[in-house]
């Protein structure tokens, strides 16, 4: 009989849930959050979101007739742990003490992935699980030098999505995943773009602290004299700068708004929607929505050196992929250095879910977090 499977996958400006009974989907519903519902939270610790969070998840369970009781696993996204190898993990106490407090140098929305999953397995009396965290970390050694020893390149990316869709394609392929080279982008709140060689992600973009692209809230990589004389400036705190890099910048510094699809509407009809932030106009909108593509498609171009210019195919996943504007444009722009396939949305529901399945099926696999 097949289990019956609670699937979690926080982001920063949503959440991803779905319920299966077997193979059968109850519900999956993506929950997004305006900019007005996170603002009571800006600058504090994402776990002050739990109480918020947890109420939609059970409320959705109470609105399709789900009895705690049935439910046989909840899964979360993993979050910011120490670097582990891939798989699955059961969710104990070192690992929800590690996700609260941000030990690991993260407090983004996916710690919150674990917690709630145990939090509410506990309800349901079930075992609770993560499945290839933010942290895998698989980068060959001349890929960690920054230019400064202090501060090397870490490996913190979108780990369940690029490496779900690199296989999904490479099956389409009839290829191994072990056996091909790829360049994954995600983009959604947070972006990352991983150099994949032979089953391993070499290089990639840490999206999450001043890495790689600008995002429709994170800033990505910056000068860094400039960034240096307003850290000592006395105009800013150390929190006002990490809300300039991850939360208010990017296209919600440029235009007022992270939301991608409202300006997009704006660009495209010249008219806001009532309350909206947007604070630019439609040509300075569409010239900030460009230039984060044009930091995509450079930082794709630039896997593509790591890669020795072999590379099989570009996957394009995320919530920007959506868009249709957003991957046309990356595509025209990439799509001399080799084939490029969108799988808008996430892939993550379906690889947390399987990674569950299996779980249950067999727990010799399941890894101990310590």
């Amino acid at each position: 009989m097949e289990p019956n499977i609670l699937v979690i996958n926080p982001g920063s400006t949503s959440d991803d849930i779905g319920y299966y009974r077997g193979d059968k989907a109850v519900f999956e519903v993506t929950v997004r959050y305006s900019q007005t519902d996170l603002e009571p939270y800006d600058g504090k610790n994402v776990t002050e979101q739990l109480p918020l969070r947890k109420k939609l998840i059970l409320d959705y369970l109470i609105d399709h007739h789900v009895p705690l009781k049935e439910i046989d696993a909840v899964i979360g996204r993993g979050g910011f742990i120490r670097s582990v190898e891939g798989g699955v993990y059961a969710v104990n106490d070192q690992m929800v003490s590690d996700l609260e407090s941000g030990r690991y140098g993260g407090i983004h929305a996916c710690n919150l992935g674990g917690i709630l999953a145990r939090e509410i397995a506990r309800h349901a009396k079930c075992p609770s699980f993560i499945a290839n965290p933010v942290v895998i970390d698989e980068m060959q050694p001349i890929a960690r030098y920054s230019g400064m020893p202090e501060d090397p390149r870490l490996s913190i990316f979108h780990a369940l999505s690029q490496k779900r869709v690199a296989r999904l394609i490479a099956d389409k392929l009839e290829r191994p995943y072990e056996e091909i080279n790829c360049i994954v982008c995600h983009g959604g709140g947070g972006a990352s773009v991983g150099a994949h060689r032979q089953g391993r992600v070499v290089d990639v973009s840490n999206g999450y602290e001043g890495d790689g692209v600008m995002t429709p809230q994170r800033s990505g990589a910056v000068p860094c004299a400039k960034l240096v004389e307003m850290c000592f400036s006395g105009k800013y705190t150390q929190k006002d700068i990490r809300l300039k890099m991850r939360g208010k910048g990017g296209l919600a510094a440029y235009t007022g708004t992270y939301d991608a699809k409202e300006l997009e509407e704006f660009i495209n009809t010249g008219k806001k929607r009532p309350g909206s932030l947007i604070h630019c106009t439609k040509e300075k909108a569409k010239e900030a929505l460009d230039a984060m593509i044009y930091q995509m498609a450079k930082e794709i171009g630039a896997m593509a050196v790591v890669l020795e210019g072999k590379v099989d195919f570009i996957a394009l996943t995320g919530g920007l992929m959506h868009s249709k504007y957003i991957p046309h444009e990356i595509g025209r722009q990439v799509g001399w250095i080799a084939p490029v396939y969108v799988f808008p949305g996430s892939e993550e529901k379906d690889a947390l879910r399987d990674a569950a399945r299996r779980a249950l099926e067999n727990p010799s696999i399941v890894k101990r977090y310590s």
